[in-house]
């Protein structure tokens, strides 16, 4: 159990992390949209959603090989072969993707930005360096190095706040503002890239296991791209088909939503390092332990910030966005906490087909999900706007999980703890009660309100016996470690 101790000390370690990399998103958002008019705020919303999908195209899926692949390797000179194999294809397919961007960038500017030459010309150099830094941050991932992990992306994430903020406030255009990425994404690679250079030192790779690495990592670009059209391409389908104001309303009720996938970061980025030396021992029952309270912490904060979001949903908006993206847009909240909510078991669940090595099947999963929402959305935005865009969401999701959860049953079977689930849910339902009773209004009443209900939440689920005794014990002996 001293394992699975040190394993959720490092998951609150980065749940922390995203906490603060989560809580930046809504520092920003009121400063984007209160000095911006909503359409510049829908081009800002464009320029982040491609940032993440290009590195998961331009990266050929080689972060998470390294992952698989390094994480239970010993010999520094087999990590440093494979480290700089990796490195060199990700360095030329990324100059590749970057190229072609330079390329049509007048295409993407009248598709994206309303025709602005400058935006999508920028939008190039912070693709490049936003891929090549998701490459050198798993390094860090690979090697369970957490807390430089940590550093390193709070580092990225607030200088680029810092210095938007700036720009913002000082009445620079929204293109100007967008700088910040780019400063921001050099100063966190030139960083790392000196660091892993001072623990590697360098070397010319000779790209040996090269085949194997693609094979493993290749098969998951079209699951890769499907998954960001599932979860980001709504953006570009209301930006054609409604303008980017439309973009401007749905995203913030979007991004809090989102907030509850959140809560599967620490899972994602820790499990698939901790899972496979485990599992090349087959020492499933040690896989099994990892999973199965995986599951239930991540239900346990999952589930009542899946409600609290969605009660909270226009109180929060009306404090940090403008009234007009708050009325127009809270509705969308719900719909993405629950498409959240399912997409965190599949995270928890999919490492089994990792493990078997199935990443075809991860793939065919998002583009069954894609297809279905790409043609959805087609038809039904422009009959229900940006809650037929929520709807949509929704069911990809839920096309993803299922499909999922039912074919990992042929190797694993999961112990969804369905009587937990129950007790969490009827308390986070109660707590919403509460929520709509007192219908808080400014930002210290949210935060009072959060902290009740948070207490609320808890006392039932005790009440309730949804966590057990030793569960209790085990938390305080942690804290007192």
């Amino acid at each position: 159990m001293s394992e699975y101790k040190l394993f959720v000390q490092r998951i609150g370690l980065v749940g922390i992390t995203n906490i603060l990399v989560a809580i930046s998103g809504l520092i920003l958002l009121p400063i984007i949209t209160k000095n911006f008019t909503t359409s510049d705020y829908g081009v800002w919303v464009q320029i982040t959603t491609t940032i993440a999908l290009l590195p998961n195209v331009a990266t050929l899926g080689l972060p998470y090989t390294m992952v698989r692949f390094l994480s239970a390797e010993k010999d520094i000179e087999k990590i440093r072969e494979g480290f700089y194999s990796l490195a060199g294809v990700v360095l030329i397919s990324t100059t590749t993707i970057s190229l072609l961007m330079l390329l049509f960038s007048k295409n993407i500017a009248v598709a994206l930005f309303n025709g602005n030459m400058n935006t999508a010309i920028l939008l190039v150099p912070i693709i490049f360096l936003a891929c090549l830094n998701a490459f050198l941050l798993n390094y860090f991932r690979t090697f369970q190095q957490m807390k430089r992990y940590s550093v390193f992306l709070l580092i990225q994430t607030y200088l680029g706040l810092f210095i938007a903020s700036y720009f913002a406030f000082n009445g620079y255009s929204i293109t100007q503002t967008a700088i910040s990425l780019l400063i921001a994404n050099t100063l966190t690679f030139v960083i790392m890239l000196i660091f892993i250079i001072s623990k590697l030192g360098f070397k010319i790779p000779r790209f040996q296991n090269l085949r194997e690495y693609l094979s493993f990592g290749v098969p998951t670009i079209p699951g890769n791209i499907s998954y960001w059209v599932v979860d980001s391409s709504d953006r570009y389908v209301i930006g054609m088909l409604l303008g980017t104001t439309f973009v401007g309303y749905y995203s913030p009720g979007y991004t809090l939503g989102n907030i509850v996938i959140m809560v599967l970061s620490p899972f994602s980025l820790l499990l698939p390092a901790v899972l496979p030396k485990y599992y090349e021992k087959n020492d499933m029952e040690q896989v099994q332990i990892f999973l199965k309270y995986s599951m239930k912490f991540f239900f346990l904060i999952a589930i009542p910030a899946a409600f609290g979001l969605s009660a909270l949903s226009k109180p929060i908006l009306m404090v940090i966005t403008t009234q007009a993206i708050a009325l127009n847009g809270y509705m969308i909240t719900p719909f993405i906490a629950l498409s959240a909510l399912l997409y965190g078991v599949y995270g928890i669940v999919s490492n089994i087909l990792v493990l078997e090595k199935k990443t075809k099947v991860v793939g065919i999963v998002w583009i069954l999900a894609a297809i279905l929402n790409l043609a959805l959305n087609i038809i039904l935005v422009p009959q229900f706007g940006i809650m037929g865009a929520a709807v949509v969401t929704l069911l990809a999701y839920v096309l993803a999980f299922s499909i999922t959860v039912i074919y990992t049953n042929r190797y694993f079977t999961f112990d969804f703890d369905l009587g937990f689930i129950v007790k969490s849910t009827t308390a986070s339902a109660l707590m919403s009660l509460i929520i709509f009773k007192i219908n808080p209004y400014g930002i210290l009443n949210i935060l009072i309100t959060v902290i009740i209900c948070t207490g609320i939440y808890f006392a039932l689920l005790i009440i309730l016996k949804g966590i057990k005794k030793e569960e209790i014990g085990f938390f305080k002996d942690l804290i007192n470690k």
